[in-house]
């Protein structure tokens, strides 16, 4: 049955071949195994949908590379000409409250509203102010299941080796923040302590305006920064001063015992706190394989859908605008699933029941692991 509603949907989707098609390399799943065969290369679109249509994979991957010679191996067999910038943002990589209730198998609302925030802050915070590159040069995908892909296709990366985008994963991430490089009187006897504004470029002005948004935030907030219950107190009582300093690049309008230990943990604890969650392997490997945009995905038969533009993702409900088996309707019997809401209606909590639900519903749940369909109907 599933076999089949893939082979339908992949005779009739729209833009389901990539720029470059002849130059990049194929890779597809089965059911439990997402690439189970690799090095495949296809000449031109017509090609392609027919592979996807006669085999029907559940999991469809492409390179984020070009090749000279994308179907040779071994891998340098294949020539790598240039290669996109792909960033991984997954809700399982993401340390949510709601997983405590769900698990991370489980993906609801929260997990996606959050993972959506942090591929919009990797955008707008990250890619077009500290690395320049304009928005016509990023394109966006939900994953099909928990995330979201992002790639930039412009000529400042097409050539960067890998050790290159893993220092542009590891910036992203926050790894190797030095305190001293933005309190450069840190340590310094009778010295003001001088620190970044939030006018500042890069990290530096990420961590004065996130420091503010703390301090406007709370105590509570204060104290999830590492600070003891006292002085965040004091601080958020006096928050109109301390934002008047850091404002001014003055980190030291109130008194703190140990000024410059005190900041750099607070610093350092912002700092892995604001990095994105993304897989620094897809960012870092041009040779990685990613999901294709618009095809299924084997583990919730939801579309890896492309999105327009930033402002598409705002709007953006991948539990309504991704549902690829709209016909159609399932009996399934489930031992116990959370609740879920596709296509703008709540479906269960189900516990050791037999219901009729819609085909997408049956899908998801079956794929997750959740249910066993007994019959279909149209």
């Amino acid at each position: 049955m599933l076999t089949e509603l893939i082979r339908q949907y992949y005779s009739s989707a729209a833009d389901i071949a990539p720029t470059h098609i002849s130059e990049r390399e194929f890779g597809f799943g089965e059911f439990g195994r997402k690439i189970s065969i690799r090095h495949i290369a296809f000449e031109n679109e017509d090609q392609l949908r027919r592979y996807l249509v006669a085999n029907a994979p559940p999991y469809v991957s492409f390179s984020s590379a070009y090749y000279k010679y994308p179907g040779a191996r071994p891998m340098e067999n294949k020539k790598i000409e240039a290669a996109e910038l792909v960033f991984d943002l997954d809700a399982t990589d993401m340390d949510l409250s709601c997983q405590k209730v769900h698990g991370k198998q489980w993906v609801c609302q929260n997990c996606l509203h959050e993972v959506k925030r942090e591929t919009t802050r990797l955008i707008e915070d990250f890619l077009i102010p500290d690395f320049g590159f304009d928005e016509k040069e990023i394109s966006i995908n939900f994953s099909g299941n928990r995330g979201y892909h992002v790639h930039v296709v412009s000529d400042k990366v097409l050539t960067l080796d890998n050790y290159a985008r893993n220092e542009i994963s590891s910036y992203i991430r926050a790894i190797g923040i030095d305190f001293e490089s933005f309190f450069p009187t840190a340590g310094k006897k009778g010295k003001q302590l001088k620190g970044p504004k939030p006018s500042d470029i890069g990290w530096g002005g990420r961590i004065a305006r996130s420091f503010i948004d703390a301090l406007h935030a709370g105590k509570d907030s204060l104290m999830k920064l590492g600070m003891d219950s006292a002085t965040a107190t004091r601080l958020y009582r006096k928050k109109a001063l301390v934002e008047l300093g850091i404002n001014n690049g003055n980190w030291d309008m109130v008194y703190i015992k140990k000024k410059e230990e005190f900041w750099s943990k607070i610093i350092n604890n912002q700092s892995i706190m604001q990095s994105d969650k993304i897989d620094k392997n897809v960012t870092s490997d041009a040779t990685h394989l990613i999901r294709l945009p618009n095809s299924i995905h084997g583990d919730t038969g939801l579309i890896s859908k492309k999105i327009g533009s930033i402002r598409d993702l705002e709007r953006f409900d991948p539990m309504r605008e991704c549902i690829a088996f709209k016909k159609g309707e399932a009996k399934i019997k489930v031992a116990k699933s959370p609740e879920l809401t596709m296509n703008g209606m709540t479906f269960g909590p189900f516990e050791d029941k037999e219901v009729r639900v819609p085909m997408y519903v049956a899908v998801y749940l079956y794929l997750k692991g959740y249910a066993e369909i007994l019959d279909v109907s149209e």
